[in-house]
């Protein structure tokens, strides 16, 4: 059924004033817990767009990424080289869990990379923090859940976002949150027989 250009407009204004209303009403502001999880692919991105907009601010912030190890990546190659004033990097990793089988060596690793984590969200010039696949050594109990929730709702400084990544979120994790997102494998060219491919994945 179309709709007259008049009746929509008169739709779309009702709405307009409805949302400015609700605007009115959102005045806070403070740094916030962000945890991207779930079993479909973006969380990494999404987390990374985020920090590429800190960037475009003129914000400063870091990358620590829990699991990934040498690989190459869009993300860490263009920051690295374009905007290392802006946004540190720090891979501490060693490659995914499968790959390496040592999880002594996992653990020392994803211990190392939560000191440096603590470092760059108590440094309150940083405006935001990326803890990539941090869930992933929570699950695995590399790190210890409770130590990293208690560092968030008492030592992270007001104004300092830190987003997680990584599927499996603890529950912990999810409650302190301020936004929580999950995403949902619908598709994956993965499963028929495609693979990871450079400006997708990596």
């Amino acid at each position: 059924m179309n709709e007259s250009a008049d009746r929509h407009a008169m739709k779309m204004a009702k709405k307009k004033a409805i949302r400015d209303r609700i605007m009115t009403t959102k005045t806070k502001e403070k740094g916030l817990i962000i945890v991207n999880t779930g079993k479909g692919k973006g969380k990494s991105t999404a987390a990374f767009g985020m920090i590429f907009r800190h960037i475009a601010h003129g914000r400063k912030c870091a990358v620590v990424q829990f699991i990934k190890g040498g690989m190459r990546t869009g993300e860490r190659d263009l920051i690295l080289d374009r905007f290392s004033d802006l946004c540190s990097f720090h891979t501490m990793g060693e490659g995914f869990t499968w790959e390496t089988r040592d999880k002594t060596r996992d653990t020392d690793m994803a211990q190392a990379a939560w000191e440096k984590a603590k470092e760059l969200i108590r440094d309150e010039s940083n405006r935001m923090v990326l803890l990539d696949e941090i869930n992933i050594a929570l699950r695995y109990n590399y790190l210890d859940i409770a130590d990293v929730t208690g560092f968030l709702k008492i030592e992270k400084p007001e104004m300092t976002h830190v987003v997680l990544t990584g599927r499996n979120a603890r529950e912990d994790m999810i409650e302190i949150a301020d936004m929580v997102t999950e995403m949902e494998l619908v598709k994956h060219p993965f499963r028929q027989g495609m693979k990871a491919q450079i400006g997708v994945e990596f």
